[in-house]
């Protein structure tokens, strides 16, 4: 295993948009980052590719999608990021393509960031834990709509509805790489990133309760034990500190 150090990410940025295809995509992967982030006054938006509506087995997906909807704009509240949007892909099924990049390119040029920030893209999470093909499909999309969004001549249509090219994409960050490149501290915002997660209680809950693993863990405990050993697992290739780590793509 590699001991590299992580370098920190950059900072040199005002806007950054987060764009992954499920409700608590970001908050299993990076929102104690996005909490430190607009704790010094950065502007973050979140873009979904569905509404998570196939996610839950015991809830049909009409009630579902509104349901996971609603958790993740509070989820979203928690850490600072007001803007919350969703693509109306379906979930389980999302398609890489044209049709996807078109989406998320608009959207690149609606928010203007100067970084995006998305979901492993790999067909794995480093070895054999295998990937969904939604992250996969959204994390590939993500990055090649970071170029679409400042050519004029790929989706021109785009322009005749009034999102002008935006080529001011410095870097793509994806969360969850086995590669990773840069870091976070995830301590300023490990709190809010624990009651971030925790707002996608309907989901969890059926995690939890599925686990046969889990004893007698509540929702917060497992919640709060995910994220900090996810982040202390870090911390060896980040001076010591827990962390947030990204696989940074410059453009």
């Amino acid at each position: 295993m590699t001991t590299d150090q992580l370098k920190p990410m950059p900072d040199d940025w005002r806007r950054a948009l987060a764009v992954v295809a499920h409700p608590d995509d970001l908050e299993y992967g990076c929102s104690a980052a996005i909490a430190a982030w607009t704790d010094e006054g950065r502007e973050v938006a979140y873009v979904l590719a569905t509404r998570g509506e196939a996610g839950i087995d015991t809830i049909e997906p009409e009630r579902c999608g509104a349901l996971r909807e609603r958790e993740q704009r509070a989820s979203a509240a928690v850490v600072g990021v007001s803007e919350v949007e969703f693509l109306d892909h379906r979930d389980g099924v999302i398609e890489y393509g044209t049709a996807l990049r078109r989406d998320i390119a608009a959207a690149i040029r609606r928010y203007r960031p100067e970084l995006v920030i998305t979901l492993n893209h790999r067909d794995t999470w480093g070895g054999v834990a295998w990937n969904t093909p939604d992250h996969v499909a959204v994390g590939r999309a993500t990055l090649d709509a970071a170029g679409d969004a400042g050519n004029r001549w790929i989706f021109p249509e785009l322009a005749e509805q009034g999102l002008a090219p935006w080529d001011g994409v410095r870097w793509v960050a994806v969360a969850g790489s086995a590669t990773p490149t840069h870091a976070v501290d995830a301590s300023p915002g490990m709190e809010r990133a624990v009651a971030s997660l925790l707002e996608h209680r309907s989901y969890i809950e059926v995690l939890t309760d599925d686990n046969p693993t889990k004893g007698s863990t509540s929702v917060e405990d497992y919640c709060r034990g995910f994220l900090t050993r996810q982040a202390e697992s870090v911390a060896p290739r980040f001076g010591g500190r827990p962390a947030v780590a990204f696989e940074l793509f410059s453009r």
